[in-house]
């Protein structure tokens, strides 16, 4: 019985060895792939977590600088943050802030370049197209009017939508084209939730052009239909 049981062992034994032979290299080889896929997995989150903790110190710094209206450290500490962590939120934010302390010294051509740079280089898509609405903002102001309305078509979120249409309003206007101007305010007006203050804003440009919005459209017409029907 014994000797039977040893013969057993030994079959099962060479019938290992011999599977071993054939696919022990590639069974060690997708174990080591799968141990070093989980080890860069491992790595990436850490170093993500790394750069992460880095970048918004140097965010926590510029907005303080930018607070202060220190230009020459914001625009320091910009400087590293754009170079050493260019895809992080904190990038991203940073640019819009930089940009806010460039326009409010005056230093358009600076606030112009960094939100270009914002628009092309910010690792988060929402943040690219607010840098692009912000950057169609000054070039309008700068009349570079060509310029904006190519920077508003790289304008992909529909979250913007109106105000995308508010600023191709402004550039009509500059460019003497009042109906297309009314056009844009009103899409503009309409896209706009009613709380916000801005729409207030849109609301004044329409009534420059001498255009109701709907609501007043609707109440005079609702007033003349009034008077037909008393008459």
């Amino acid at each position: 019985m014994a000797s039977h049981l040893d013969l057993e062992e030994q079959e099962q034994l060479e019938a290992l060895k011999a599977f071993w032979k054939q696919w022990g290299n590639l069974i060690s080889w997708g174990l080591t792939a799968v141990l070093l896929a989980y080890a860069s997995w491992v790595g990436w989150n850490w170093w993500q977590r790394d750069q992460g903790a880095k970048a918004s110190a140097l965010y926590e710094q510029l907005s303080n600088q930018v607070e202060a209206g220190d230009v020459d450290k914001a625009t320091a500490a910009f400087a590293v943050l754009k170079e050493r962590f260019p895809s992080t939120v904190a990038a991203a934010q940073g640019a819009l802030l930089q940009a806010r302390l460039q326009h409010d010294k005056q230093n358009d051509d600076g606030a112009r370049a960094t939100l270009a740079w914002a628009a092309q280089n910010a690792g988060d898509a929402l943040y690219q197209d607010l840098a692009r609405l912000r950057l169609a903002g000054l070039q309008i102001d700068a009349k570079q009017l060509d310029e904006a309305g190519k920077t508003l078509d790289a304008v992909k979120s529909a979250d913007f939508s109106a105000l995308v249409a508010d600023r191709r309003g402004d550039i009509a206007v500059l460019q003497s084209k009042p109906e297309v101007a009314k056009a844009e305010y009103l899409k503009a007006y309409q896209a706009m939730d009613k709380t916000l203050d801005y729409r207030q804003l849109v609301e004044a440009k329409l009534a420059s052009l001498g255009a109701a919005v709907p609501e007043e459209a609707a109440a005079e017409a609702g007033k003349e239909s009034g008077k037909e029907s008393g008459k």
